[in-house]
């Protein structure tokens, strides 16, 4: 499987589909688009490939760290809206792993916006929003997402602070296996810049900012540009999921 993905990112061509390979614990269950569009059809195939290329890599890197104590995950690719476990979703939610189903769910437009809105262009700015979420898989897979939940209902109060922590560990994560792409020569020039400029475009502070509102550190859930870029550099740089401990920092 993960041949078939580097080979389908090297050759940009979705091997996947054309070997047959689309079913099974690391394939992708893809929504139909709801409306005939020759113009989204054409975008969307270099966006499928970058996602199922991104994301069988990392479930192949994850799967060998935590060995048979690793439960595969899904990807579900969608336009617009779709349907999980934790409820219905549009593409104003943006991309979103769900515990109840051990899914990914990735809104082929937030790639779009990524460059667009939020000035985050390039296939390796895709592909670290896809590990990124894988790193909420793994934390459900070890216990942490779990632990988090009961620790918010025990004490609401820590509701915010304890979010921010769980996403700078996926941010983290989403570096370990940047650093184990760099490793295998998967990577080009620029790339992990790419995943910097992606990681700071969706701090909290930066969309507060977008959006023509204060910043309130109170409220971030997902943590500041500049905290979120520098968990993702820790996980590049020490290639140990080890290195993410963001809840004893």
């Amino acid at each position: 499987m993960v041949v078939v993905a580097v080979l389908s990112v090297v050759t940009q061509r979705n091997l996947f589909v054309e070997l047959g390979l689309t079913g099974g614990g690391g394939a992708p269950s893809t929504t139909a688009p709801g409306v005939d569009d020759p113009a989204r059809r054409a975008r969307e195939e270099p966006l499928k490939q970058v996602a199922l290329g991104t994301f069988n890599d990392a479930q192949d890197l994850f799967g060998r760290a935590l060995g048979q104590s690793y439960r595969p995950a899904k990807l579900v690719l969608f336009w617009d809206q779709v349907d999980s476990a934790c409820g219905g979703a549009d593409a104003a939610m943006g991309p979103f792993y769900c515990p109840g189903d051990d899914r990914v769910y990735i809104d082929l437009g937030f790639f779009d916006d990524l460059g667009r809105r939020f000035g985050a262009p390039g296939d390796f700015a895709q592909a670290y929003v896809i590990a990124h979420e894988m790193g909420h898989h793994l934390q459900d897979v070890l216990g942490t997402e779990a632990k988090v939940r009961a620790a918010q209902r025990s004490d609401p109060s820590t509701k915010n602070a304890l979010s921010v922590k769980m996403e700078l560990q996926a941010d983290c994560y989403a570096g370990v296996w940047g650093h184990a792409a760099a490793q295998r020569g998967l990577l080009e020039k620029g790339d992990l810049e790419e995943g910097l400029r992606a990681a700071q475009a969706v701090g909290d502070d930066t969309l507060q900012k977008a959006a023509g509102r204060a910043v309130r550190p109170e409220s971030f859930t997902h943590g500041s540009a500049a905290d979120r870029a520098r968990w993702f550099r820790v996980g590049l740089e020490a290639g140990r999921l080890e290195a993410c401990d963001t809840f004893g920092t």
